[in-house]
Protein backbone atom coordinates (compact mmCIF):
# COMPACT_ATOMS: atom_id res chain seq x y z
CA UNK A 1 0.00 0.00 0.00
CA UNK A 2 1.43 3.37 -1.00
CA UNK A 3 1.92 6.41 1.20
CA UNK A 4 1.00 9.84 -0.14
CA UNK A 5 2.83 13.13 0.40
CA UNK A 6 3.06 16.56 -1.19
CA UNK A 7 6.81 16.26 -1.77
CA UNK A 8 9.28 13.38 -1.66
CA UNK A 9 12.96 14.22 -1.05
CA UNK A 10 15.58 11.64 -1.97
CA UNK A 11 18.75 11.88 0.14
CA UNK A 12 19.50 12.59 3.78
CA UNK A 13 22.49 14.90 3.46
CA UNK A 14 22.55 18.62 4.17
CA UNK A 15 20.66 19.57 0.98
CA UNK A 16 17.90 17.06 1.61
CA UNK A 17 17.49 17.73 5.32
CA UNK A 18 17.64 21.52 4.94
CA UNK A 19 15.04 21.33 2.16
CA UNK A 20 12.82 19.04 4.23
CA UNK A 21 12.99 21.47 7.15
CA UNK A 22 12.15 24.53 5.06
CA UNK A 23 9.28 22.80 3.27
CA UNK A 24 7.80 21.27 6.42
CA UNK A 25 8.03 24.64 8.16
CA UNK A 26 5.75 25.99 5.41
CA UNK A 27 3.18 23.31 6.05
CA UNK A 28 4.13 21.03 3.16
CA UNK A 29 3.64 17.30 3.76
CA UNK A 30 7.17 15.96 3.23
CA UNK A 31 8.74 12.52 3.12
CA UNK A 32 12.53 12.24 3.08
CA UNK A 33 13.88 8.89 1.90
CA UNK A 34 17.46 7.98 2.75
CA UNK A 35 19.11 4.76 1.56
CA UNK A 36 21.26 4.51 4.71
CA UNK A 37 21.49 6.93 7.62
CA UNK A 38 21.32 10.70 7.94
CA UNK A 39 24.62 12.19 6.80
CA UNK A 40 25.98 8.84 5.61
CA UNK A 41 27.17 10.25 2.27
CA UNK A 42 29.41 13.21 1.62
CA UNK A 43 27.84 15.43 4.27
CA UNK A 44 28.89 13.40 7.30
CA UNK A 45 32.54 13.54 6.21
CA UNK A 46 32.54 17.13 5.03
CA UNK A 47 35.44 19.38 6.01
CA UNK A 48 32.60 21.71 7.05
CA UNK A 49 34.45 24.96 6.37
CA UNK A 50 32.13 27.97 6.72
CA UNK A 51 33.45 30.78 4.50
CA UNK A 52 31.95 33.35 2.15
CA UNK A 53 34.82 33.84 -0.29
CA UNK A 54 32.91 33.39 -3.57
CA UNK A 55 33.21 35.01 -7.00
CA UNK A 56 29.49 35.28 -7.79
CA UNK A 57 26.96 37.46 -6.03
CA UNK A 58 24.45 34.60 -5.69
CA UNK A 59 26.85 32.18 -3.99
CA UNK A 60 28.27 34.98 -1.83
CA UNK A 61 24.74 35.88 -0.65
CA UNK A 62 23.98 32.22 -0.03
CA UNK A 63 27.18 31.83 2.00
CA UNK A 64 26.40 34.91 4.08
CA UNK A 65 22.85 33.71 4.78
CA UNK A 66 24.21 30.31 5.78
CA UNK A 67 26.84 31.84 8.07
CA UNK A 68 24.12 33.75 9.94
CA UNK A 69 22.22 30.49 10.41
CA UNK A 70 25.31 28.72 11.75
CA UNK A 71 26.00 31.64 14.09
CA UNK A 72 22.44 31.48 15.49
CA UNK A 73 21.82 27.79 14.99
CA UNK A 74 19.97 26.99 18.19
CA UNK A 75 17.44 29.76 17.57
CA UNK A 76 17.16 29.22 13.81
CA UNK A 77 17.14 25.42 13.63
CA UNK A 78 17.43 23.96 17.12
CA UNK A 79 20.11 21.64 18.45
CA UNK A 80 23.85 21.95 17.92
CA UNK A 81 25.99 22.49 14.85
CA UNK A 82 29.40 22.86 16.49
CA UNK A 83 30.17 26.15 14.75
CA UNK A 84 33.63 27.38 15.74
CA UNK A 85 34.60 30.89 14.56
CA UNK A 86 38.33 31.00 13.86
CA UNK A 87 38.39 33.27 10.81
CA UNK A 88 39.25 32.51 7.19
CA UNK A 89 42.28 33.56 5.13
CA UNK A 90 42.79 33.19 1.39
CA UNK A 91 46.21 33.93 -0.08
CA UNK A 92 47.24 34.40 -3.70
CA UNK A 93 50.21 35.19 -5.90
CA UNK A 94 50.39 37.98 -8.48
CA UNK A 95 48.37 36.25 -11.23
CA UNK A 96 45.31 35.98 -8.94
CA UNK A 97 45.61 39.34 -7.19
CA UNK A 98 43.02 41.06 -9.40
CA UNK A 99 40.58 38.20 -8.84
CA UNK A 100 41.07 38.34 -5.10
CA UNK A 101 40.47 42.09 -5.02
CA UNK A 102 37.35 41.76 -7.19
CA UNK A 103 36.02 39.01 -4.94
CA UNK A 104 36.51 41.07 -1.80
CA UNK A 105 34.77 44.06 -3.40
CA UNK A 106 31.81 41.88 -4.43
CA UNK A 107 31.57 40.27 -1.02
CA UNK A 108 31.62 43.61 0.77
CA UNK A 109 28.86 44.80 -1.58
CA UNK A 110 26.53 42.05 -0.36
CA UNK A 111 27.34 42.66 3.31
CA UNK A 112 30.12 40.19 4.03
CA UNK A 113 32.67 41.31 6.60
CA UNK A 114 35.96 40.87 4.74
CA UNK A 115 39.09 42.85 3.99
CA UNK A 116 42.31 42.77 2.03
CA UNK A 117 45.50 42.28 4.02
CA UNK A 118 49.14 42.83 3.20
CA UNK A 119 51.43 39.84 3.76
CA UNK A 120 52.82 41.59 6.85
CA UNK A 121 49.33 42.09 8.32
CA UNK A 122 48.58 38.43 7.57
CA UNK A 123 51.39 37.39 9.89
CA UNK A 124 49.78 39.31 12.75
CA UNK A 125 46.76 37.02 12.45
CA UNK A 126 48.68 33.81 11.76
CA UNK A 127 52.23 34.13 13.13
CA UNK A 128 54.82 31.87 11.56
CA UNK A 129 53.22 31.70 8.12
CA UNK A 130 55.63 32.01 5.17
CA UNK A 131 54.86 35.20 3.22
CA UNK A 132 57.78 35.60 0.78
CA UNK A 133 55.73 34.55 -2.28
CA UNK A 134 52.50 36.31 -1.30
CA UNK A 135 51.10 39.53 -2.74
CA UNK A 136 47.79 39.76 -0.86
CA UNK A 137 45.35 37.97 1.39
CA UNK A 138 41.62 38.16 2.03
CA UNK A 139 40.41 37.84 5.62
CA UNK A 140 36.95 37.00 6.99
CA UNK A 141 36.97 37.27 10.79
CA UNK A 142 33.48 35.73 11.16
CA UNK A 143 34.24 32.52 9.26
CA UNK A 144 35.10 29.16 10.78
CA UNK A 145 33.97 25.55 10.64
CA UNK A 146 31.21 23.35 12.04
CA UNK A 147 30.47 19.73 12.91
CA UNK A 148 28.77 18.22 9.84
CA UNK A 149 27.24 15.23 11.63
CA UNK A 150 25.68 17.35 14.39
CA UNK A 151 24.45 19.87 11.82
CA UNK A 152 22.70 17.50 9.44
CA UNK A 153 21.06 15.54 12.26
CA UNK A 154 19.84 18.78 13.84
CA UNK A 155 18.23 19.68 10.52
CA UNK A 156 16.63 16.24 10.30
CA UNK A 157 15.24 16.57 13.84
CA UNK A 158 13.96 20.07 13.07
CA UNK A 159 12.20 18.76 9.96
CA UNK A 160 10.56 16.04 12.05
CA UNK A 161 9.36 18.59 14.60
CA UNK A 162 7.58 20.41 11.79
CA UNK A 163 5.91 17.22 10.61
CA UNK A 164 8.26 15.78 8.00
CA UNK A 165 8.49 12.00 7.87
CA UNK A 166 11.99 10.59 7.50
CA UNK A 167 12.45 7.03 6.29
CA UNK A 168 15.94 5.57 6.83
CA UNK A 169 17.30 2.46 5.12
CA UNK A 170 14.84 3.23 2.34
CA UNK A 171 16.50 3.17 -1.06
CA UNK A 172 14.67 4.59 -4.03
CA UNK A 173 14.74 2.02 -6.85
CA UNK A 174 12.45 3.71 -9.36
CA UNK A 175 10.69 6.96 -10.16
CA UNK A 176 7.18 6.80 -11.60
CA UNK A 177 5.58 9.16 -14.10
CA UNK A 178 2.07 9.53 -15.49
CA UNK A 179 2.70 11.03 -18.90
CA UNK A 180 5.24 13.79 -18.39
CA UNK A 181 4.48 14.35 -14.68
CA UNK A 182 6.12 12.59 -11.76
CA UNK A 183 3.72 10.73 -9.47
CA UNK A 184 5.96 8.94 -7.00
CA UNK A 185 8.85 6.60 -6.29
CA UNK A 186 9.39 2.91 -5.67
CA UNK A 187 11.35 1.38 -2.81
CA UNK A 188 11.87 -2.21 -1.64
CA UNK A 189 9.39 -1.42 1.15
CA UNK A 190 6.64 -0.12 -1.12
CA UNK A 191 5.54 2.88 -3.10
CA UNK A 192 5.52 6.53 -2.09
CA UNK A 193 3.26 8.87 -4.05
CA UNK A 194 3.74 12.62 -4.55
CA UNK A 195 3.32 15.14 -7.38
CA UNK A 196 6.79 16.53 -6.68
CA UNK A 197 10.06 14.66 -6.14
CA UNK A 198 13.38 16.31 -5.23
CA UNK A 199 16.67 14.58 -6.02
CA UNK A 200 19.10 15.55 -3.25
CA UNK A 201 21.17 12.41 -3.64
CA UNK A 202 24.57 14.11 -3.87
CA UNK A 203 27.14 11.73 -5.40
CA UNK A 204 24.22 9.43 -6.30
CA UNK A 205 22.44 12.34 -8.02
CA UNK A 206 23.10 11.20 -11.58
CA UNK A 207 21.98 7.66 -10.74
CA UNK A 208 18.69 8.93 -9.29
CA UNK A 209 18.11 11.32 -12.20
CA UNK A 210 18.62 8.45 -14.64
CA UNK A 211 15.67 6.68 -13.02
CA UNK A 212 13.62 9.60 -14.28
CA UNK A 213 15.14 9.35 -17.74
CA UNK A 214 17.38 12.39 -17.24
CA UNK A 215 21.14 12.41 -17.82
CA UNK A 216 22.76 14.99 -15.54
CA UNK A 217 26.55 15.60 -15.51
CA UNK A 218 27.25 14.79 -11.87
CA UNK A 219 30.21 12.50 -11.25
CA UNK A 220 30.77 10.76 -7.90
CA UNK A 221 34.42 11.44 -7.11
CA UNK A 222 36.72 10.33 -4.30
CA UNK A 223 38.31 13.15 -2.29
CA UNK A 224 40.73 12.93 0.63
CA UNK A 225 41.79 14.84 3.72
CA UNK A 226 44.71 14.27 6.07
CA UNK A 227 45.30 15.15 9.72
CA UNK A 228 48.45 16.46 11.37
CA UNK A 229 49.01 16.92 15.10
CA UNK A 230 50.36 20.40 15.77
CA UNK A 231 53.77 20.54 17.51
CA UNK A 232 54.59 22.04 20.90
CA UNK A 233 54.27 25.79 20.89
CA UNK A 234 51.68 25.74 18.09
CA UNK A 235 48.77 24.09 19.86
CA UNK A 236 46.42 27.06 19.58
CA UNK A 237 43.79 26.78 16.81
CA UNK A 238 44.66 28.71 13.67
CA UNK A 239 42.31 30.28 11.10
CA UNK A 240 40.95 28.32 8.19
CA UNK A 241 43.58 28.94 5.51
CA UNK A 242 43.12 28.57 1.72
CA UNK A 243 46.41 28.68 -0.18
CA UNK A 244 45.76 29.16 -3.91
CA UNK A 245 49.50 29.07 -4.62
CA UNK A 246 50.23 25.64 -3.18
CA UNK A 247 46.64 24.47 -3.84
CA UNK A 248 45.63 23.30 -0.38
CA UNK A 249 43.45 24.34 2.53
CA UNK A 250 43.85 23.71 6.24
CA UNK A 251 41.58 24.15 9.21
CA UNK A 252 41.91 23.34 12.90
CA UNK A 253 40.29 20.19 14.25
CA UNK A 254 39.63 19.07 17.79
CA UNK A 255 42.41 17.22 19.57
CA UNK A 256 45.16 19.68 18.57
CA UNK A 257 44.90 18.55 14.95
CA UNK A 258 44.93 20.37 11.63
CA UNK A 259 42.81 18.99 8.77
CA UNK A 260 44.34 19.43 5.30
CA UNK A 261 42.71 19.04 1.89
CA UNK A 262 43.61 20.10 -1.63
CA UNK A 263 42.27 22.76 -3.99
CA UNK A 264 42.78 20.66 -7.09
CA UNK A 265 40.54 20.37 -10.17
CA UNK A 266 42.03 16.94 -10.87
CA UNK A 267 39.85 15.54 -8.07
CA UNK A 268 37.12 15.48 -10.73
CA UNK A 269 39.06 12.68 -12.44
CA UNK A 270 38.85 10.37 -9.41
CA UNK A 271 35.47 8.91 -10.40
CA UNK A 272 34.33 6.00 -8.25
CA UNK A 273 31.32 3.84 -7.48
CA UNK A 274 29.81 5.73 -4.51
CA UNK A 275 28.74 2.41 -2.97
CA UNK A 276 32.18 0.82 -3.27
CA UNK A 277 35.30 2.97 -2.95
CA UNK A 278 38.40 3.15 -0.77
CA UNK A 279 37.53 5.28 2.27
CA UNK A 280 41.09 5.21 3.64
CA UNK A 281 43.54 8.01 2.94
CA UNK A 282 46.44 7.25 0.58
CA UNK A 283 49.95 7.48 2.02
CA UNK A 284 51.15 9.62 -0.90
CA UNK A 285 48.31 12.06 -0.25
CA UNK A 286 49.44 12.42 3.36
CA UNK A 287 52.99 13.04 2.16
CA UNK A 288 51.89 15.59 -0.45
CA UNK A 289 49.63 17.60 1.85
CA UNK A 290 52.24 17.51 4.60
CA UNK A 291 54.86 18.92 2.25
CA UNK A 292 52.55 21.70 1.06
CA UNK A 293 51.57 22.58 4.61
CA UNK A 294 55.21 22.84 5.70
CA UNK A 295 56.04 25.09 2.73
CA UNK A 296 53.46 27.57 3.95
CA UNK A 297 53.79 26.99 7.71
CA UNK A 298 57.35 25.78 8.41
CA UNK A 299 56.71 24.97 12.08
CA UNK A 300 54.51 22.07 10.96
CA UNK A 301 57.66 20.22 9.95
CA UNK A 302 57.63 19.02 13.57
CA UNK A 303 54.02 17.86 13.34
CA UNK A 304 52.95 14.22 13.39
CA UNK A 305 50.68 12.56 10.84
CA UNK A 306 47.36 11.45 12.34
CA UNK A 307 45.97 9.68 9.29
CA UNK A 308 42.96 10.87 7.35
CA UNK A 309 40.06 9.55 5.29
CA UNK A 310 38.42 9.65 1.87
CA UNK A 311 34.92 10.81 1.13
CA UNK A 312 32.78 11.78 -1.87
CA UNK A 313 31.96 14.85 -3.90
CA UNK A 314 29.29 14.99 -6.57
CA UNK A 315 31.16 17.08 -9.17
CA UNK A 316 29.69 18.91 -12.17
CA UNK A 317 31.70 20.26 -15.13
CA UNK A 318 31.78 23.80 -13.67
CA UNK A 319 31.99 22.73 -10.00
CA UNK A 320 28.59 24.27 -9.20
CA UNK A 321 25.28 22.54 -8.47
CA UNK A 322 22.27 21.82 -10.61
CA UNK A 323 19.21 23.24 -8.88
CA UNK A 324 16.28 23.03 -11.26
CA UNK A 325 13.05 21.30 -12.24
CA UNK A 326 14.50 18.93 -14.82
CA UNK A 327 11.23 17.12 -15.64
CA UNK A 328 7.58 17.62 -14.75
CA UNK A 329 7.57 17.87 -10.95
CA UNK A 330 11.02 16.23 -10.72
CA UNK A 331 13.72 18.51 -9.29
CA UNK A 332 17.45 17.98 -9.02
CA UNK A 333 19.39 19.66 -6.22
CA UNK A 334 22.81 18.03 -6.39
CA UNK A 335 26.32 18.38 -7.77
CA UNK A 336 27.61 20.83 -5.17
CA UNK A 337 31.21 19.78 -5.84
CA UNK A 338 32.38 20.33 -2.26
CA UNK A 339 30.41 23.54 -1.65
CA UNK A 340 27.20 21.91 -0.37
CA UNK A 341 27.71 21.98 3.37
CA UNK A 342 28.63 25.66 3.74
CA UNK A 343 25.72 26.66 1.49
CA UNK A 344 23.28 24.13 2.97
CA UNK A 345 21.05 26.49 4.98
CA UNK A 346 20.47 28.69 1.91
CA UNK A 347 19.92 25.67 -0.33
CA UNK A 348 16.93 24.62 1.76
CA UNK A 349 15.39 28.06 1.27
CA UNK A 350 15.99 27.91 -2.50
CA UNK A 351 14.37 24.51 -2.81
CA UNK A 352 11.37 25.46 -0.67
CA UNK A 353 10.81 28.56 -2.81
CA UNK A 354 11.26 26.59 -6.03
CA UNK A 355 8.98 23.70 -5.08
CA UNK A 356 6.21 25.91 -3.72
CA UNK A 357 6.40 28.33 -6.64
CA UNK A 358 7.30 31.36 -4.54
CA UNK A 359 6.81 34.43 -6.74
CA UNK A 360 9.50 36.44 -4.98
CA UNK A 361 12.21 33.92 -4.04
CA UNK A 362 14.94 34.96 -1.63
CA UNK A 363 17.59 33.62 -4.03
CA UNK A 364 17.18 33.32 -7.80
CA UNK A 365 18.67 29.94 -8.79
CA UNK A 366 18.79 30.72 -12.55
CA UNK A 367 22.58 30.49 -12.50
CA UNK A 368 22.26 26.82 -11.44
CA UNK A 369 19.76 25.81 -14.17
CA UNK A 370 20.33 22.45 -15.87
CA UNK A 371 20.22 23.96 -19.37
CA UNK A 372 23.37 26.04 -18.82
CA UNK A 373 25.46 23.15 -20.09
CA UNK A 374 23.69 22.89 -23.47
CA UNK A 375 23.67 26.70 -23.62
CA UNK A 376 27.45 26.76 -23.12
CA UNK A 377 26.96 29.11 -20.19
CA UNK A 378 28.79 27.46 -17.26
CA UNK A 379 29.23 29.19 -13.92
CA UNK A 380 32.55 31.00 -13.90
CA UNK A 381 34.63 32.51 -11.12
CA UNK A 382 37.41 35.05 -10.79
CA UNK A 383 40.09 32.35 -10.48
CA UNK A 384 41.31 30.02 -13.17
CA UNK A 385 39.66 27.08 -11.44
CA UNK A 386 35.98 27.05 -10.53
CA UNK A 387 36.61 24.74 -7.60
CA UNK A 388 37.19 27.86 -5.48
CA UNK A 389 33.73 29.19 -6.26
Amino acid sequence: MSQTFDVIIIGGGIAGCSSAFQLAKRGVKVALLEKSEIGAGGTGKSSAVIRQHYSNKLTARMALHSLRVFQNFEDEIGGECGFTPVGFLAVVEAKDQAGLEANVALQREVGIQTELLSPKALREIMPGVEIADLVAAAYEPEAGYADPYLTVNAYANAARRHGAKIFLDTEVTGIRFAGDKVVGVDTPGGQFDAPQVVNCAGPWGARVAKMAGIEVPIDPCRVQVSFFRRPAGHESPHPVFADFIHAFYVRPETGNLSLVGVIDPSEAEARVDPDDFNEQVDSDFILHTGEQLVRRYPAMEQSQSAGGFASLYGITPDWHPIIDEVAGGFFTCAGFSGHGFKLGPAVGVIMADLVTGESKPQFDPHMFRFSRYTENDPVKGQYEYSIAG
